[in-house]
């Protein structure tokens, strides 16, 4: 049976135009940790306070960080 040059369905024409699928991608590697490195996260907080770590300017972030660290105790 000969497949129709063209798709006989709009269903068939769409589904023509994807690629198959590939194979997944090996896993990735592991690396340690490099220490003292910063991650770049998206964190909600409430606007005060917010307004409150960055009324003294830049550095805000890491007054940010270093608040936290002592609230879980650990060195700053």
């Amino acid at each position: 049976m000969a497949i129709p040059r063209r798709p006989s369905s709009a269903k068939d024409a769409a589904e023509a135009l994807f690629k198959p699928a590939r194979k997944a991608a090996a896993p990735a590697v592991e690396r340690p940790a490099i220490p003292n490195t910063k991650e770049l996260v998206s964190l909600k907080i409430d606007a005060d306070v917010l307004a409150h770590f960055q009324a003294d300017g830049p550095g805000w972030q890491e007054r940010i960080n270093d608040t936290l660290r002592a609230a879980m105790h650990l060195p700053v």
